[in-house]
Parts: structure tokens; sequence; C-alpha cells
């Protein structure tokens, strides 16, 4: 017999497939059940979902609904699915089912903490048994590995798993061309004309209305914080959101360099140059300006933000503004990275109570989710039906627009909430999306964000040390910096700030944490 090396990482891993493979052939621990019977039972399930959704969209009425059709059928369930906005509302919601008893089968955790304390509190189940390459062969086969899987444990329990996630980055700075055409002048290389920028659309009448009515740039502060997407960050050296370098994490938000950050703000913001009410704008309300022709900078992290062929677009509302408006990516920084690799976003998670009562239910909620991450289940919940809202030849997929807009858009753009569990990114699974609606301007723009280059990510998830709230730390930071900016209006005393949130908001032990994960995830690799 011929024996391999495979080294721990590899024997863990064999191990792990043996348990799995022990379940699935004498049954579930502790419940006496065999997993084929699981797999053999007629019974019809009723399951639940709580799942994030679009502000503008809506689930249609049943008859209307081909995908809670297709799933029903065919996997013999009644599903009955709540979407909400991510934000508080959902929290509290998620939390109010959990304090009546009544959770959800399966839920998108967009708490700060990721899920750690309902981890701790035993509300989330053991997936060990519902989410392996055996049981969901097509999560890992197209978006997920057992390494990446590993370390998005939390306190060493198996209690989350991420969503598949589009790898590529579309971070990006956007500017009005047309601005700056009718300005002379080109698009920014640096920040030195970034600014220069910022004064010609501040004092020179941008958009001939003859008013002193622009600005440069904006953000939303939400009245909390200065917010990430300040390009000064990235001129200090501070790349979003953290990154390891000479064995320490640099956090751009907690880094000694917000005090120049600050600084550097303070200075564009006293020449009159950014919008004068960032700092209270909350949710959109930034695009809204930006839209309205008040602002010629802004930052966008999605694919399609400044895209022809979406009619929620910066570029698409704006132009129904002013006709000639021209959105552009660029990057004032040169070929620099505006942030690191991109990471998992919301985990997944499933109900103890369902695993303890009926973990039937989460077995088929596997094998649901499996499916939502295969071909089909993916043309389904992004492309409709095939044959009526596109065709196919081979792997080519030619959508057609108008019974799209008639039978989906029209009826709450549901598709926006079906597609949750994976991002529109066709080229994963080997597929090319032809879609007429795609104008070349459209292309040439997701080739300009996709090539601006990524720093090296973390290779792990962060999480804070046992019974510590990272928020509480983030709060009191959000405060001192905000102080800063409109109270000291300087960013001299950072220092003596930083250290108050270092010592007595645990930030020392958050991020020594942070670093120890980061090394043995390193280590291992």
């Amino acid at each position: 017999m011929k024996i391999t090396k495979i080294g721990i990482a590899g024997l863990a891993l064999f191990i792990a497939a043996l348990g799995t493979y022990a379940w699935l052939e004498y049954g579930l621990p502790g419940t006496g059940k065999q997993a084929s019977s699981i797999e053999e039972s007629e019974e019809k399930l009723s399951l639940h979902f709580f799942i994030s959704g679009s502000p503008g969209s809506r689930l249609p009425e049943p008859e209307d609904d081909f995908v809670r059709k297709t799933i029903e059928s065919k996997f013999n369930v009644n599903l009955n699915v709540t979407a909400m906005p991510p934000g508080d509302e959902y929290n509290a919601t998620i939390a109010s089912l959990l304090a009546a008893n009544d959770p959800p089968d399966m839920w998108l955790n967009i708490s700060p903490d990721g899920g750690a304390k309902y981890t701790l509190d035993n509300v989330l189940a053991d997936m060990t048994y519902f989410v392996t390459p055996l049981t969901m062969p097509n999560y890992f086969k197209y978006w997920m590995n057992e390494k990446e899987l590993r370390e998005y444990q939390v306190h060493n329990k198996f209690a989350r798993a991420p969503i598949p996630y589009d790898k590529k980055s579309y971070r990006s700075y956007y500017i009005r061309k047309d601005w700056l055409s009718r300005l002379g002048l080109d698009i920014p290389k640096n920040y030195a004309e970034y600014v220069k920028s910022m004064e010609a659309f501040t004092f020179r009448d941008p958009d001939g209305n003859g008013k002193n009515d622009t600005y440069g740039f904006t953000t939303a502060g939400a009245g909390t914080s200065i917010s990430v997407e300040w390009p000064e960050f990235i001129k200090n050296g501070l790349i979003f959101p953290s990154y390891f370098e000479n064995d320490k994490l640099v956090d751009m938000q907690m880094d000694l360099r917000v005090g120049q950050v600050t600084a550097d703000i303070l200075k564009v913001m006293n020449e009159g140059l950014i919008d004068p009410d960032w700092f209270l704008n909350i949710g959109n309300q930034h695009v809204d300006k930006a839209v309205q022709g008040k602002v010629g900078i802004i930052l966008g992290n999605t694919m399609d933000f400044a895209f022809d062929s979406n009619p929620e677009s910066l570029q698409a509302r704006s132009k129904a503004v002013s006709p000639t408006a021209d959105w552009v990516p660029f990057n004032p920084f040169g070929n620099q990275p505006l942030r690191t690799a991109v990471s998992p976003d919301y985990p997944f998670v499933f109900s103890n109570n369902a695993a303890g009562l009926n973990p039937e239910k989460l077995k088929k909620t596997a094998k649901i989710l499996d499916w939502l991450a295969g071909e089909e289940g993916f043309l389904l919940t992004h492309y409709g039906i095939e044959g009526k809202h596109y065709a196919r030849e081979g792997n080519t997929i030619t959508l057609k627009p108008d019974v799209l807009e008639k039978d989906i858009k029209k009826k709450g753009d549901f598709l926006k909430i079906w597609s949750f569990f994976t991002p529109n990114a066709p080229d994963v699974l080997g597929l090319t999306v032809v879609d007429s609606r795609i104008t070349e301007r459209d292309k040439m723009i997701y080739r300009t964000v996709t090539a601006i280059p990524v720093y090296e990510g973390l290779g792990t998830t962060l999480t804070p040390p046992l019974g510590i709230n990272v928020e509480i730390m983030r709060a009191r930071q959000n405060e001192l910096q905000v102080k800063m900016i409109f109270s000291d209006k300087s960013g001299e005393r950072w220092p003596e700030y930083r250290k108050e949130v270092m010592t007595l908001y645990e930030g020392s032990n958050i991020f020594r944490q942070y670093e120890e994960k980061i090394r043995e995830a390193r280590k291992n690799r």
C-alpha cells in the first residue's frame, strides 16, 4: 500500500469527513434517527427563512412567485420567507423572535458581533452535521473552501457559515467628467490633482447655473462618525478596512496616523471644498446630493454603482436631472489599493431549536441552500425561467429584458430577494451572461474598477475575546474622532484619545486577539 503524507491539517479534514460519513450512515448523535430515514421521509416540512432584502424589493403573491413554487415542489416543503433590509429593525426582529422562543430555522446574521453572543448563548445550531462537502457539494465546489470555513468559526464553534460572496472589489471613487471637461481639467491621477478638482467644483461654477451651490466631495457621517470613505485615509497609508504589516494589524480607524487624517480632513473642510452637511447625511443622502448635482466626487462600492443599465444607479438618476451628467470611476492615488481583499459578509446560521427538535428541517434547509448555490438555483434566482426570461446556448445566457421588466421588475423586483444566497457572479459557475442593456460605457466602468489593485487580505475573520463588545469600543472611538473634527478642530490629541480607547475600552485586548488569530491563520496556510 502506498502511504501519502497528508499532514495534520489533511488528517483533520479526513477525520471530519469520516465523522460526517458516520452521521450519514448511522444517524444524528443523540437523536436515534438515521440520516437515511431523513432523506426518505415524505413528511412535508414547514420552514421559516429570515433573510435580508433590498429596500425597494418585495416578494410577490405566491401565485406569481416562480422561485417559491419551484423550491416548495422540488424539496417538498412549505416555505415562509421574511425579508427585511439589513439594519437595526432587522436585528430587533430577530431578537424578538428568539426571545419568544420562535426562531426562524435559518437566518442571515447581520448583528455587529457576527453572531458571537448568540453562539455563546447556545442559540445557534452546531453546523458540523449540516454544512459539509457531502451535504452541500455546490457550496464547496463553487464558492467556499474548507479552510476558509474553519477560519470563519467563532469561539472555536462551527455555528455560522459565510454566504457565497463576490471576490472582486468594486470600491472606487467617481467624478463628474462633464464638469471636468467644462472646466478644462483632466481626471485626477493623484491627491494634489484631486484637491484641485474639488477647488474647481466649488468655486468655478461647474454646472454653469451661475450659482455658488456646488462642492467637491461628500460622504455620510450619520451624525456619529467621520466615515471611512474620506480619501485622506488612503493619503496617509490607511487602507480600508484593515491590513497586516510587519507582524501587526493596521486598523484604519485606530492607527496613530488617524491624527494626521483628521488634520487633512479639516484642511479641505476649512477651505470650503466639502458638502457642509456631510456629517448629518444618513443612508444614501450623500448619493442623493450627487444625483442632484450638488457635489462632483463620491465613493462607490458596487459593480453597477454608475452603470447606464441600472435605472437606480448614480449615473441614470443624475442624467434624469442633468442630461449631460457623466460619472466615471477614478483612483486619486494612481495605482495604490483602496482596500484589502474582499472577505465574507453576512453568515447564515441555523436554529438550535430546530437542531434539537426537528433536525430534518436543517438537513432540508442545507439542501435548499446548496441548490441555490448550484447552476439551476443560481439561474432561477438571478435571471428567471429558461426560455421565458432568458435563452441558453451552451454556457451563454442571453437575457430578455422586456420580459424580465414585466414579470419581475414590476412585481417587486423580487429576484433581488431570492438571490440572497449568491452574488451576481455567473463566471464562478462558468457562465457568460449577455444583457443588451449593458452599454460600452458600463463595460468600461467594470474594467476600470476591477483593475484597481487590492491589498492582501487578513486571511481569517476576526472575533473579539469572550465577553468584550467591540461596538462599545468603536462607539467611543467615533465619539473622540468627531470631537477632534468639531470641538478640538485638530488631530493633535489623537495619541491621547487612542490610548483611552485601547486601555479603558478594551482596544488592546481586542487587537491582541485579532493579531493572534491572523498569525495562526498565516502559520497554517
